[in-house]
């Protein structure tokens, strides 16, 4: 598993809706440097961050925004950051990360855009969300969707999950590839995870 001082990119879980139009996004302001973790330390060579199904839920064009909280919603805080690599370790900016899970209780909000949104990697790949631990619930683990994608790119979709969860012996989509990196921060939580796309 990835840690903040040894980042792999088999870790880079990066998710992209439908990127029609998302690189007229690209000179959207960056997200804030104070939210970045560390620059990665990286081995040529690393392999791309592994695929996964997308699922049932997700949702094109979504807002971009890095924060997903939503206002007197239940939940507790979680921050994902991390980097966008390319398989010899260069940053990878203007890069679409794509984010989107269930709430509190379990549930994906799929006639709006709650708990979904999508950031551009700043020219040193970093990326940053604020959000809320989603729930468990019937057949999954507790987890997150990502979509990632960088100009010429192929399109990666992995879903990202929480160590020492129980219900990760019972999903079947589980993979220890896919493990963030999780750390207690005050009253929440906060999550590390390199994307790394399948470009020398």
């Amino acid at each position: 598993m990835n840690t903040p001082s040894e980042p792999t990119r088999r870790r880079f879980l990066l998710g992209a809706g439908t990127f029609a139009a998302a690189w007229e996004l690209s000179s959207a302001d960056p997200v804030p440097a104070q939210q970045q973790a560390p620059t990665p330390s990286c081995h040529d060579g690393d392999e791309p961050t592994a695929r996964q199904p997308e699922g049932p839920f997700f949702k094109p064009s979504s807002p971009e925004r890095s924060d997903l909280r939503e206002r007197g919603a239940a939940g507790r805080g979680f921050e994902l950051s991390g980097f966008v690599l390319t398989r010899r370790c260069r940053p990878l900016g203007g890069a679409v990360v794509d984010l989107w899970h269930a709430d509190a209780k379990g549930e994906y909000d799929n006639t709006g855009f709650r708990y979904r949104g999508h950031v551009i990697t700043r020219p040193d790949g970093a990326f940053s969300f604020r959000t809320i631990v989603p729930a468990v619930y019937t057949g999954r683990t507790r987890h997150y969707h990502v979509k990632v994608q960088a100009p010429g790119s192929r399109l990666l979709t992995p879903q990202l999950y929480f160590p020492n969860e129980p219900a990760n012996a019972r999903d079947s989509l589980f993979s220890r590839e896919l493990l963030m990196h999780v750390a207690d921060a005050g009253d929440g939580l906060t999550g590390r995870f390199d994307f790394v796309l399948d470009i020398r």
